[in-house]
């Protein structure tokens, strides 16, 4: 049997002590007791809500190998018989874990930040580079201070690029979790007012974007959006840091890694980019100028990990949209069909704007209305007022008319937008959805957008179960 760690190399990392009769190895890593594997280890970690020791027996039921439980817990488990590892804290060893296998791993690693596509271009990079080998990432969103030891401590011993999204909600986050990935290459897709209520300004965003580069092993690169406004704060900061090698990417002719022209569609886009000396036809198989923009950055760093370019060129043809982050969905109604956007993962400024322009270059047959469901933007502080008014301008330039709001802070942009759109405004997010439900209509495009935290994906759930998918020949082009 092939085990993801030895149990005598899981104690060695984790300065575990041992309790019971062990097993040889282990096939994987879990926090869940409900998806937990058979085989797998099971990490009883104290979450700010649940606390693992409380679903030990769950994981052993289950088919877990062993647990991984604290010191102080001991006397919690009561006489649940099981092989387990003890040790002082569990995220703790957890850490320990992640870099003793970052330690062992001659993987080549990028890991990702930014204010907005941070899932999405790890995703992306995850899909380009798995025809070039043993391709590890992050699940989900695992960025924070368990998902990213978590990612890491799962990830083989054999895997040629390990790929490590990295997020925070405030500075000195990212710090601590770059010195635990070490990466090659370090990406930033851009810096926006994401988490605003917990900065001063953009300024102080970048620079907490910044920490990224302290991790990077030495000879190290990193990749900057040259479009953004806080590219030369980030250039700064690379190169007080030392950074060997800084790179660009986005529509500057200053860019290493340029888009040269953007042509967008309903369903994907062609991209004539500039990379390494050659300027190449890229086609995209989901649409979006951010996604493009995006695939930059991604080719780059593809590049400077030794990736099969033609390779990677060739699976950018292929890339779908992820559920909650531009998914589609084709939904019968009547006679005819509606088309679903799903992006209801999460919601700042510039991804609502990139959201709305996807919706706009949404194409209708006759009849048919774009229509903007949008929920709250949340951790914008004391500038969420004026942040949600602000989305009346791109939704009118464009030229959205149908725009269906839920949330209190909602309620500005339906003040900013006048009577010049047809407005449906509710204050809860199921009262919304009742209304989509009975008035969505056969040629409609839905792009749904929020905040994850403002349960807008119910909205979405409650399409996908009401209407099914359609299987008919009708097209919009």
């Amino acid at each position: 049997m092939s085990f993801l760690w030895t149990t005598s190399d899981l104690m060695a990392a984790m300065h575990g002590r041992p309790m019971g009769n062990l097993p040889e190895g282990i096939t994987g890593i879990s926090i869940d007791s409900r998806s937990l594997g058979k085989g797998e280890a099971f990490f009883a970690i104290k979450g700010d809500r649940v606390d693992g020791h409380d679903y030990a027996g769950i994981a052993i039921a289950n088919g877990a190998a062993l647990l991984v439980v604290s010191e102080a817990k001991l006397p919690a488990l009561g006489r649940l018989i099981a092989p387990m590892i003890v040790v002082d804290d569990v995220l703790d060893a957890m850490v320990r874990l992640g870099c003793a296998a970052r330690d062992r791993s001659a993987a080549r690693i990028i890991a990702v930040t930014g204010s907005v596509g941070k899932t999405t271009t790890k995703e992306m990079l995850r899909h380009v580079l798995e025809p070039s080998g043993r391709v590890h990432a992050s699940v989900a969103s695992f960025n924070n201070h368990w998902g990213v030891p978590l990612t890491l401590s799962r990830m083989p011993e054999n895997t040629d690029f390990g790929i490590f999204e990295i997020g925070m909600n405030h500075a000195d986050e990212i710090r601590p979790l770059v010195r635990m990935v070490r990466p090659h290459v370090a990406v930033i897709t851009t810096i926006a007012a994401a988490h605003l209520g917990n900065f001063k300004d953009l300024e102080e965003i970048a620079a907490a974007k910044a920490e990224i580069m302290e991790g990077l092993v030495d000879d190290g690169h990193v990749i900057l959006n040259r479009d953004n406004a806080q590219f030369e704060t980030l250039e700064k900061a690379a190169t007080a840091l030392g950074v060997a090698h800084v790179h660009s990417f986005g529509s500057s002719a200053k860019a290493d890694f340029r888009m040269v022209e953007f042509t967008g569609g309903s369903e994907g886009a062609v991209l004539w980019g500039a990379l390494d000396g050659k300027t190449l036809e890229i086609q995209i198989g989901a649409p979006g100028r951010h996604i493009a923009e995006n695939a930059l950055a991604v080719l780059g760093a593809a590049s400077l990990v030794g990736a099969d370019m033609d390779a990677a060129l060739a699976a950018l043809a292929t890339l779908q949209a992820e559920k909650g982050r531009g998914a589609r969905h084709r939904l019968a109604i009547g006679s005819g069909s509606f088309v679903l956007i799903d992006e209801s993962y999460n919601a700042n400024p510039a991804s609502m704007r990139a959201a709305i322009s996807l919706l706009q270059d949404a194409q209708l047959p006759e009849g048919g209305r774009r229509i903007a469901i949008l929920g709250d933007m949340l951790e914008m502080g004391e500038f969420a007022g004026k942040v949600h008014a602000e989305l009346a301008a791109p939704l009118v330039e464009a030229g959205i008319t149908d725009v269906w709001l839920a949330g209190p802070e909602m309620a500005h942009l339906r003040d900013a937008l006048g009577d010049g759109a047809h407005i449906e405004y509710r204050e809860t997010v199921d009262d919304l959805k009742e209304f989509a439900l009975r008035s969505v209509a056969a040629g409609d495009v839905v792009m749904i957008k929020s905040s994850k935290g403002t349960g807008c994906g119910r909205i979405v759930s409650a399409l996908l179960d009401t209407y099914p998918p359609y299987s008919g020949t009708e097209r919009v082009e």
